[in-house]
């Protein structure tokens, strides 16, 4: 089997495309589409054994890949990896601010330091990675860079420190597709809603078994999303027919961000999800 894209064979020939956080969930999937259609994908983590899982998968699949570990919330080391990645690929097209992650905490019991590691992980971490990849190349080159967001609209209760560096983000994006613009690049973002990931199989037992089954029903489209459905959003925005997008946000939630808690949602099984990941599996907390 090989990954089912819509888009076109060979889309992103001769191409070198970063993807952060590549060796699980979103950042995995997206790596593998991106691969399939032509691009050398490099995938960056902070575990070497699960970056090279992926890899293996997408040579497997005959993809091209290589691995980049370092940590994106350090500064030093983002430089670093960044001019290794040029040295060795010669050019970075694109970059997929893909890495990322949060625990659930209402904001009374969330301490300074989780504040803080939550936002450098979710926001300092995706600037530092921008600010290097466009000073370092895209500046010169042009570009497109894709940042991951979250169903932050309107609050985040329960994930207040997500939902802050989210929302953050969404500004650092707008921010830099203007200032960027004169150079070439293109600075988007994507932002899911409820997606069966295995990123859900870390969070607390007791929020896997008494909140996450119940999370479809939030979207009016009732279900969740799968992988498949976030990474064709990312791949359209790093793609030629999204020249003319930038500062934007695709939001991939089912409808979930809108505002119809007064209207009664219709139980339902007519949105038939897209499954074009041929690897993907269900987190144990979905079923």
């Amino acid at each position: 089997m090989s990954y089912q894209s819509v888009y076109a064979p060979g889309l992103f020939r001769g191409q070198v495309i970063v993807v952060t956080g590549g060796g699980s969930g979103i950042g995995r999937c997206t790596a593998h589409e991106l691969a399939a259609l032509g691009a050398t994908v490099i995938i960056t983590g902070r575990k070497l054994s699960k970056l090279e899982s992926t890899a293996a998968e997408i040579r497997e699949d005959r993809g091209k890949v290589a691995t980049s570990v370092f940590d994106i919330r350090d500064e030093d080391a983002v430089k670093t990896g960044v001019q290794q990645i040029l040295a060795e690929h010669g050019a970075i097209h694109g970059l997929v601010n893909n890495a990322g992650g949060q625990y659930p905490m209402p904001l009374a019991n969330i301490g300074k330091k989780g504040w803080e590691a939550v936002v450098a992980n979710n926001l300092t971490g995706g600037f530092l990675m921008a600010r290097e990849v466009y000073t370092q190349h895209m500046k010169k080159h042009g570009g497109a860079i894709v940042n991951m967001l979250a169903d932050m609209w309107g609050g985040m209760p329960g994930m207040g420190h997500s939902g802050a560096a989210r929302a953050g983000m969404m500004n650092f994006t707008e921010t830099a597709a203007v200032e960027w613009a004169s150079s070439g690049v293109r600075v988007n973002a994507v932002a899911p809603g409820y997606v069966a990931s295995s990123g859900m199989d870390h969070y607390d037992p007791v929020f896997a078994r008494d909140v996450i089954p119940k999370l479809k029903e939030i979207a009016p489209l009732k279900r969740m999303a799968e992988e498949a459905e976030v990474s064709s959003a990312i791949v359209y925005l790093l793609s030629p027919g999204a020249a003319f997008v930038t500062g934007a946000c695709i939001k991939i939630d089912g409808g979930s961000s809108l505002g119809a808690k007064a209207f009664p949602l219709v139980a339902h099984d007519r949105s038939q999800p897209y499954r074009g990941f041929h690897r993907a599996s269900k987190p144990r907390a979905v079923g």
